[in-house]
């Protein structure tokens, strides 16, 4: 006699028990993508409810859409560079277009089975590229960590560097020991709690 849980095509072999894993790991997932969602969107120079909106639609759309069984999708850091360069050189409305533009060029490449070009990007551009981006990001949380106000966000790099020496003397007491207390957190709660999220 089969079980009123058994599914049939795509999710043969589903089971309730597969729901309850599958519902705590989305539980888990959701918590800690849409605060990383409203960060990036600060990062990105954008208002930080537009990262939640990202994330809960791509979210929901990934899920309808993806061809893997076994699949996270959430908001990526690698995108905090060339979305902030967009929002200061264009504005926040061709920041919408240009994300359309990069939402078409994705599924024409998903069309044309173009993803297997990446092998022919060299493993040092990737890694320097990733290497790049985390200090980028690094960097433009550092005023949020210190507590430093009117900071002005440059694309170039050593601007947002200038910033920060120039406004180095602003440093937030309060700020600056709820940041060290979250870091804390961060690092030790994989040690001492291995199945709770660090973030």
């Amino acid at each position: 006699m089969k079980s009123k849980w058994a599914f049939s095509g795509r999710y043969q072999g589903y089971s309730f028990q597969s729901f309850q894993k599958d519902l705590i790991s989305g539980i888990v997932v959701g918590i800690i993508a849409i605060p990383l969602g409203m960060a990036f969107a600060i990062a990105s120079g954008v208002k930080p409810e537009y990262g939640i909106y990202t994330t809960i639609i791509a979210g929901i759309l990934i899920s309808l859409f993806g061809g893997s069984k076994y699949q996270i999708g959430g908001p990526t850091g690698a995108f905090i560079p060339i979305l902030f360069g967009i929002v200061v050189t264009y504005g926040f409305e061709n920041l919408l277009i240009a994300g359309f533009m990069a939402g078409v060029i994705l599924l024409l490449m998903g069309i044309f089975r173009l993803g297997s070009l990446i092998k022919f990007i060299p493993r040092p551009v990737t890694i320097g590229f990733t290497s790049g981006i985390a200090v980028i990001i690094f960097v433009g949380q550092i005023p949020n960590f210190l507590g430093l106000e009117k900071v002005q966000k440059h694309e170039l790099f050593l601007d947002n560097m200038r910033e920060i020496v120039l406004h180095f003397n602003q440093i937030n007491s309060y700020s600056l020991l709820t940041a060290i207390i979250c870091l804390v957190v961060l690092l030790l709660t994989p040690k001492f709690f291995p199945k709770v999220p660090g973030s």
